[in-house]
C-alpha cells in the first residue's frame, strides 16, 4: 500500500516540493547579497517520467538562473520569488490533502475490518 506508484509519486513531489520552498527562501535572504544568483528547482518533469516507468520515485534538482543580473551581480527578483512561492504553497496544500485522504481511505478500511 505504502509503495504504491501514486503514494510514492505524492511523496516525492512533497519533497520537490518542500525543496522548492526551501530555495525560496534562500533566494529572498540572499536578494541583497552581491553576485548572489538565484536557485531554481526542478522536479515535475522527473517525477511525470518515474511515473510513467512505474517507480514514482524523483528527486528534485537545484541549479542557478541565468535570469540577467543587476549592476551587484545578483539576479534575485521578489516579485517573481513571491509568486512562486504562492504557487508553490498551494500545490504543496494540494498534495498534503490528497496523501491525507490516502491516510483515510486506509484508517476507514482498516475499521471496517
Amino acid at each position: 500500500m505504502f509503495d504504491s506508484v501514486s503514494f510514492v509519486a505524492m511523496n516525492s513531489a512533497l519533497d520537490g516540493l518542500s525543496l522548492r520552498q526551501r530555495t525560496i527562501a534562500d533566494n529572498v535572504a540572499n536578494i541583497q547579497t552581491p553576485g548572489f544568483l538565484a536557485g531554481k528547482v526542478t522536479f515535475e518533469d522527473a517525477l511525470r517520467s518515474a511515473v510513467n516507468d512505474g517507480t514514482g520515485a524523483a528527486t528534485g534538482t537545484t541549479t542557478r538562473s541565468l535570469a540577467p543580473t543587476r549592476e551587484d551581480g545578483n539576479n534575485v527578483d521578489l516579485e517573481t520569488e513571491t509568486l512562486l512561492n504562492i504557487e508553490t504553497n498551494l500545490r504543496y496544500q494540494v498534495a498534503t490533502q490528497a496523501v491525507s485522504g490516502h491516510f483515510s481511505s486506509l484508517r476507514t478500511a482498516m475499521k471496517s475490518s
